[in-house]
């Protein structure tokens, strides 16, 4: 069994809110942030719905307040918004007083710049200082320059686990005592390489979508950008910082079953949450609520499904997407899910899985449909990605 990890903050922009008060506030609310694409041009703006933030890259530039001549992406802009909040909420003044460092998870990188001047890149040298913001880690660092960061940082890109997969390297690091505390999250931006590579595998909705229904049509891709910051204990007690919740387990799998999809009988999904509760020393009956992947494609509800029916047999706990809120927002997706699980902790609340209509034919498995007040302390969140990487967190009130 590890050791639980103190999270003392956290920040947060996605499709329904600019911060964790405007994102609770929306979740209570049922207020999705799931409408038509704005902030460029698709040929597919009339067939899909996106879970889009509207702020522009000028408006971020200036918040931020960023020099004109910035080459900072829209993931970079996205996640240096959202680390800088949860440096703030963390209460840190000097943010390498101490061994710190920043894990930072992203699947489309500098990629929103590249398909926008790729043509001009040869002939137009004032884009060329562009070409180096493209690769992942790139963001990563100009979000730790952003927030004065010196020490260590990492990026991880594993699908739609990469961010829970840094809460976990970020986890084992404190542990092993290579560092005191980390900043740990995704960011993911919209682009059209990624709706057309979605549209192209046929997982897109054309409308709103749907997860754990018997009618699902595929999943609405979103943007956003979460952070949390991760302390020892020893760190907490020594500067007496309050705890919003602690990361007590996790675990990591892979299916290795297709390079999109995940297998049918949900082993990743089933060996990840069993690595879990190894590592947290919990059991499943110990589970008030499951933040599901429910990404609303026919594949991944099936799969998540089941491995769930197989771990909790006949005690399975409420369980919702939060999905139909924000949609699917690939890399960042698990770090915004964490912020929620924290959030309903500390609320003792259990949000609601919008837009469920039907039961899948395939088990017995309803999630919960109205938002519901109920005493929490353990809540698991399941983030799946590409090529079978299956991961999951276990997050705890003490």
């Amino acid at each position: 069994m590890s050791k639980k990890v103190a999270i003392t903050g956290m920040g947060i922009i996605s499709s329904i809110g600019n911060s964790v008060e405007e994102n609770f506030n929306a979740l209570i609310q049922k207020q999705i942030g799931i409408s038509r694409l704005e902030n460029f041009a698709s040929k597919h703006v009339d067939e899909i719905k996106v879970g889009e933030i509207k702020l522009t890259n000028e408006q971020l530039i200036e918040q931020l307040q960023l020099p004109e001549n910035n080459t900072f992406t829209r993931t970079a802009l996205l996640g240096a918004f959202a680390a800088k909040q949860a440096v703030v909420n963390a209460g840190i003044t000097d943010i390498n007083a101490f061994k710190t460092g920043l894990i930072s998870s992203t699947s489309v990188g500098g990629m929103d710049f590249t398909e926008k001047h790729f043509y001009e890149y040869l002939t137009d040298d004032s884009l060329s200082k562009y070409i180096n913001s493209h690769d992942a880690g790139d963001s990563s660092n100009k979000i730790a320059d952003y927030i004065g960061l010196k020490g260590f940082v990492s990026t991880i890109s594993t699908a739609c686990s990469s961010a829970a997969n840094a809460v976990m390297l970020g986890a084992r690091l404190i542990n092993s005592g290579k560092l005191d505390r980390v900043i740990v999250g995704g960011t993911d931006a919209l682009s059209k390489f990624t709706i057309n590579g979605f549209k192209t595998l046929m997982i897109l909705s054309d409308t709103y979508n749907q997860p754990f229904d018997d009618n699902r049509k595929g999943l609405n891709l979103g943007e956003a950008a979460a952070f949390l910051v991760l302390e020892s204990e020893e760190m907490v007690q020594q500067s007496n910082k309050k705890v919003l919740a602690y990361v007590s387990g996790f675990g990591n799998a892979n299916d290795a079953f297709h390079q999109t999809a995940s297998s049918e009988n949900g082993e990743g999904a089933f060996l990840a949450m069993q690595k879990a509760f190894n590592t947290s020393g919990l059991e499943p009956k110990d589970i008030d609520y499951i933040n599901v992947h429910g990404t609303a494609t026919p594949n991944n509800d099936l799969s998540e499904g089941r491995a769930i029916a197989r771990l909790f047999e006949n005690q399975v706990p409420d369980f919702s997407s939060t999905k139909p809120y924000t949609g699917h927002t690939l890399a960042a997706a698990a770090a915004i899910e964490a912020v929620f699980s924290v959030l309903a902790i500390q609320n003792n609340i259990i949000y609601p899985n919008l837009n469920f209509e039907t039961p899948m034919q395939e088990f017995d498995l309803i999630p919960n449909i109205e938002v519901k007040s109920k005493e929490i302390n353990h809540v698991l969140s399941n983030s799946f990605g590409f090529g079978g990487n299956c991961s999951t967190l276990i997050f705890s009130k003490n």
